[in-house]
């Protein structure tokens, strides 16, 4: 019986530190940045996760359907969300859509197609006009559409997301941030699954020190 126990016991240690040491194969420098300053999050009871994405992008857009089942299934503990990057004119056009979405409750249905229309039809959603036509087809009449996506409220919006995207550190998407503190790049993660893994990584760590 005590040989059993024994053996029970070494196989704990030895798989706890196989899986110590895989989580360390995630180094900071290499595989994630750490943000500096450290920058607050909406509920500091919870672990943030913010991706970075912009519509025009086909990285954005492969990066989607890996994406999506984490959120699907992401743990209680963590609140997610996505902030559209604005980096010049057509990217704030894009934004502005994103958020005019979200207000006129059409975001769930419309994000994948929007991305399927810019990104696979090749449709260039590059004006108001052309956007206010492309979400009628959820039901939003198109002067509404045209008056939310000038509104103050849309204008605040985008002026925190650039503010936010400039405080993180992101020079390209898609990018993920976990809470605040860490900033993964496809680049560094060197693939959309890894992106997953690195961030998985460091909810946990995050977890850990709640």
């Amino acid at each position: 019986m005590r040989k059993l126990l024994l053996l029970v016991f070494v196989f704990i240690l030895l798989f706890s530190g196989l899986a110590y040491s895989q989580e360390e194969d995630y180094d900071e420098g290499i595989d994630y940045l750490s943000i500096q300053p450290a920058q607050p999050t909406d509920d500091a009871s919870r672990i943030e996760v913010v991706e970075i994405f912009w519509y025009g992008c086909p990285h954005c857009y492969h990066f989607e359907p890996v994406l999506s089942p984490w959120v699907k299934d992401a743990p209680k503990d963590v609140d997610f969300y996505r902030l559209p990057a604005v980096f010049n004119a057509q990217w704030e056009v894009h934004a502005r859509a994103y958020f005019t979405a979200d207000i006129l409750n059409v975001l769930e249905k419309s994000h994948k197609a929007l991305f399927q229309a810019i990104q696979t039809e090749r449709k260039a959603f590059n004006t108001l006009d052309k956007l206010a036509v492309f979400y009628a087809r959820y039901g939003i009449e198109e002067d509404l559409f045209k008056k939310t996506y000038r509104s103050f409220v849309v204008n605040t919006k985008i002026s925190r997301t650039k503010d936010m995207v400039q405080r993180y550190g992101v020079k390209g998407v898609p990018a993920i941030v976990v809470d605040g503190k860490y900033l993964i790049t496809v680049s560094m993660a060197k693939s959309y699954e890894n992106m997953l893994k690195i961030t998985n990584f460091l909810v946990q760590k995050e977890r850990n020190a709640k």
